[in-house]
């Protein structure tokens, strides 16, 4: 038999047994560690982990009725529900032995053991607990796959010039396992960048992780991406794996990570140097294989010149950048565009004949987008729910009002309290991109009172 017992705990008060154990089992396990205070089992557990532990029933306060063994079988399985427990059990306790296996211990032997059948009992118990972190990783990956395959329009869409270069950079870069660091207005596509830089990948057959900085507070920031042991804090109810270690072997991706303040940046800088991360709670070091993504929409080098993002950390995440152009640079792509989303929401509300008339492409594409390709999107999803027939008009997007950037308003001069409502009506839709709900919200009003507003406008 070979070393592939893996790392084994022995908790026995009787000093011969540890000795016996370990210098039978060291020939066959990478590492054996024997203890004699079975009160020391919560910081062993919090410092490292075990492919099996063996677990003796009776220790010296109470050598016959097994209720310590009980006691510390519960608190091992509490600590690590995965947890691979033998016990070590004399031949008059085997029917408490037996009892103890539907309390959750995986196996028991008999003391005096016969030395083949430890090795066999811990052999199996070694595959089993192997099983164990293979079922739950792909557990994980199927997770995440599933919300991969769920996230809409993952298709970048574009003839133009300015979405050719970064199709061109996407294919010199996907290969690699080069840090990338994508720029571009909210809205421009960066998420699809980095998803196509993973499908292209030699990585593309493991789990691509996305995690939003700026969702993440300071205080979840090394939960979140290191993860945390149970009891590690108040709301830390069990183990948990952080995004680095689920997404191992595969692609993160860390948006709007210039929202990102600099005590934490030194913290991921760390991870990021090290290749490795510790569960908060925990002193085991976790090491990491990771192909690393970022993106932001802001002026990340102005913010290194002005001190509020590390230029050690932008060294680090920025191998290659890649630039994502604003819609407005890129008009040609919108009749496309337009195309693409009226087909994928036509069929998502069950109006699979809809079309766009040219008159509302044209309309399209004289828009300024400040909210870029989401604003389209969320623009042609109102469209194809509030038209009533099959083809999308000018008057279905109404809604968009587009700004001059000047200061010639006359609705804003004007005193006629009609106006000046129109015009704040406007305003509160432009700056919500079209949603209805939010500028609803952002003027006092439910939805109906400022439908009713809309149609008393004529808008």
């Amino acid at each position: 038999m070979d070393k592939e017992l893996g790392k084994i705990l022995i908790i026995d008060d009787d000093e011969d047994v540890l000795l016996a154990a370990k210098l039978l089992l060291k020939k066959h396990a990478q590492q054996v560690i024997i203890e004699k205070n079975p009160k020391k089992i919560p910081f062993l557990l919090n410092n490292d982990s075990y492919d099996v532990i063996l677990l003796d029933m009776n220790f010296s306060k109470d050598t016959t009725s097994g209720k310590e063994g009980f006691y510390w079988l519960s608190q091992i399985l509490e600590k690590d529900p995965s947890a691979v427990v033998i016990l070590i059990t004399a031949f008059g306790d085997v029917e408490m032995a037996v009892k103890a296996l539907k309390e959750g211990a995986t196996d028991f032997i008999l003391k005096p053991w016969q030395n083949e059948k430890l090795l066999a009992t811990l052999s199996t118990a070694v595959k089993l607990k192997r099983s164990y972190k293979e079922v739950d990783k792909l557990k994980k990956a199927k997770k995440q796959l599933e919300d991969d395959i769920n996230q809409p329009f993952k298709e970048i869409i574009g003839n133009s010039p300015a979405i050719k270069k970064v199709f061109d950079l996407i294919d010199k870069v996907a290969k690699t396992d080069a840090n990338v660091l994508i720029l571009g207005e909210n809205g421009t596509g960066k998420e699809l960048v980095a998803r196509a830089l993973h499908q292209r990948s030699l990585r593309k057959d493991s789990v691509f992780i996305g995690v939003d900085m700026g969702a993440i507070t300071e205080t979840l920031f090394e939960s979140e991406l290191f993860g945390h042991k149970k009891g590690a804090f108040t709301d830390a109810k069990d183990d948990r794996a952080g995004r680095f270690e689920i997404a191992n072997g595969g692609t993160l991706f860390l948006d709007e990570i210039g929202n990102l303040g600099t005590p934490l940046q030194s913290k991921l800088l760390t991870a990021l140097q090290k290749r490795e991360v510790m569960r908060v709670g925990s002193n085991q070091v976790i090491p990491i294989d990771i192909r690393l993504v970022c993106a932001t929409n802001m002026l990340i080098h102005e913010e290194v010149s002005e001190g509020r993002f590390r230029q050690d950390l932008l060294y680090r995440i920025n191998t290659v950048e890649i630039h994502l152009p604003p819609l407005r640079d890129r008009q040609e792509d919108i009749p496309l565009l337009a195309e693409h989303f009226v087909k994928a929401y036509g069929k998502k509300y069950r109006k699979p004949d809809m079309t766009i008339s040219p008159q509302a492409v044209s309309k399209l594409e004289k828009y300024h987008w400040p909210g870029n390709i989401r604003e389209l999107q969320h623009a042609i999803e109102r469209a194809v729910i509030m038209c009533d027939g099959n083809n999308l008009s000018n008057d279905e997007f109404f809604f968009l009002i587009q700004n001059s950037g000047g200061s010639n308003d006359t609705a804003s001069d004007s005193f006629n309290l009609d106006d000046a409502e129109k015009n704040v009506i406007l305003k509160a839709i432009n700056k919500h991109s079209g949603n209805i709900s939010k500028a609803a919200k952002e003027l006092g009003l439910t939805r109906a009172s400022l439908y009713r507003r809309l149609e008393k406008h004529g808008l």
